[in-house]
């Protein structure tokens, strides 16, 4: 019988390696604590992913940290993700603190012991306020606890375990094999106090019987002197959004019959890929990721994605040829349309005489779009509600252009929402036959910029463009895009993504449940 009277101590989910599953897991656990009465929220003190979020006052923090507060039942915020590096090169990430942009550091830069007191300082505090605010608090780790040459600079994983006072749950990945000597060295690298700080082990990702591993939970427990708390099974019918964009290679696959068949370009510093994931389940859609110039010549819909580095990815896709096969697919009927850096690249050029993000000052662009970009070092980022306005909004109307809407037209049709990320002006050129793709609604625009009620460019229902992330998790919005091709497609039921979300962390917190040992989960948090 859980008390959710008692105040709980911090737990935090740390990993044998990356990609282990420890955002999913803390997921779960935010879930877990929630249906049992208590008010948890997530935290991971530094987090590098190219995929972010907004908060409701404009702020930016790591999508997976969005993904384990919405699992929580409760607003994101940056003091769930103090501080966020944003790979823009191998070598160079944006740093962002609190939120906002702080410039741009290399990682020999970031990574000196003597820059580190003043984040340490700003992660501690933004932990402080969250502490005193939801309980428990359900932290996560980076990377490996056992990296030695970091941990003198290490500020995410066992140092701040030690600050918050956190128990430690080390999570390992029997897939990926080895699982014994990850768990082992992972332990027995640390010093003493913190091998003590480490309460429990969760193996997780298990495939196949798993009754056959009970004699290794035994062993792994008399190796490292750390109970086992649970064996959690690889599962395939829950659907999590991902932090990190590695599982999308899995899902290059080329078109089906009997379906639209939507391709996302897949570009080397494409960001923001769960822009995609409501259209994914959408049963009249095959969409896959490809960087194959065949694979795109047989979609039905081209989908240009944000990107970290704009003009690197433009210079790249002009000189492998997907930039060629993309406008021949336009030629031949498809719809291409492009996200935040997606729709810089659709336009006439994109420039960056600051050299916002490298070296290049200016490249050509697609040239699908009646539109010019200049890279900017200010950031944009806030959450909107729109309307569409590049078509009609009734159903008997769709495919019809509203063209020339001013700023004030009341465009009729149901509010959607979104929110921007992105360092660039675009404007359209001085002869465009085009129409603004969206318009603004007051309900909800934080940080907006004077006097840009429009957003995006409308030339057709087969070539539009938008800053707005989160677009297509709008039923109108998919419903739109798809309508030229219904013909292909089966007709489908009504898809509510946000009751989806829902049912699916519910989901994942029975499976964690099933699989784990919650008594001793709350020993361990309560102690």
């Amino acid at each position: 019988m859980v008390n959710n009277s008692k105040r709980l101590r911090s737990v935090m989910f740390a990993g044998t390696g990356s990609d282990v599953g420890k955002s999913v897991i803390t997921a779960a656990f935010c879930r877990i604590f929630k249906q049992d009465g208590y008010t948890p929220a997530p935290f991971k003190a530094q987090n590098m992913a190219l995929n972010s979020f907004v908060t409701s006052d404009g702020l930016e923090l790591g999508r997976a940290q969005a993904v384990q507060a919405e699992a929580a039942g409760i607003p994101c915020h940056t003091d769930m993700n103090p501080l966020l590096l944003k790979p823009s090169s191998d070598c160079i990430s944006q740093v962002v603190l609190n939120g906002r942009p702080a410039g741009n550091r290399s990682a020999r830069s970031f990574f000196r012991e003597q820059s580190r007191e003043e984040l340490v300082r700003e992660v501690h505090a933004a932990y402080d306020r969250l502490a005193a605010r939801y309980n428990p608090i359900v932290m996560e780790g980076a990377g490996s606890i056992s990296e030695l040459n970091l941990q003198k600079v290490d500020l995410v994983n066992l140092p701040m375990a030690r600050y918050a006072d956190a128990s430690v749950i080390l999570v390992a990945d029997i897939d990926r094999g080895g699982v014994f000597a990850s768990v082992y060295g992972s332990v027995m690298l640390q010093t003493e106090e913190d091998r003590r700080r480490i309460k429990g082990i969760l193996i997780n990702k298990f495939r196949g019987d798993i009754s056959l591993f009970t004699g290794g939970v035994k062993m792994m427990e008399d190796l490292c002197h750390v109970p086992v708390i649970g064996v959690v099974p690889y599962y395939k019918d829950i659907y999590i959004e991902e932090e990190d964009s590695v599982m999308l290679k899995t899902k290059k696959l080329g078109a089906l019959q009997g379906k639209i068949n939507v391709a996302v370009v897949l570009l080397h510093h494409l960001s923001n890929f769960t822009d995609f994931n409501a259209l994914e389940r959408d049963e009249r859609v095959h969409l896959f990721y490809t960087n194959n110039t065949d694979e795109l010549l047989k979609a039905d819909i081209i989908l240009i994605p944000g990107s970290k580095n704009t003009l690197a990815d433009l210079y790249e896709l002009r000189r492998n040829g997907v930039a060629q096969a993309i406008m021949q697919a336009h030629r031949r009927g498809a719809t291409v349309t492009g996200i935040c850096g997606g729709y810089q690249i659709m336009g006439r050029e994109v420039c960056d005489p600051d050299h916002v993000e490298g070296d290049i000052t200016r490249l050509p662009g697609l040239g699908l779009l009646p539109v010019t970009t200049r890279l900017t070092k200010e950031k944009v980022t806030r959450q909107v509600a729109f309307r569409l306005a590049g078509w009609a909004a009734r159903p008997e109307d769709i495919g019809a252009v509203v063209s020339g809407l001013p700023p004030e037209h009341p465009v009729a049709g149901e509010v959607c929402h979104g929110y921007e990320i992105h360092m660039g002006e675009t404007s359209f050129l001085a002869d465009a036959k085009a129409s603004a793709f969206t318009y603004f609604v007051d309900e909800i625009v934080t940080n907006p910029i004077p006097d840009a009620s429009g957003n995006g460019c409308f030339v057709n229902n087969h070539c539009f463009g938008t800053y707005i992330h989160g677009i297509l998790d709008n039923a109108p919005v998919i419903d739109l895009l798809l309508e030229p091709f219904l013909e292909k497609a089966l007709p489908r039921t009504a898809f509510d993504y946000a009751a989806f979300k829902e049912e699916q962390y519910d989901k994942l917190a029975a499976h964690v449940r099933r699989h784990v040992n919650m008594e001793l989960v709350y020993k361990i948090v309560e102690s």
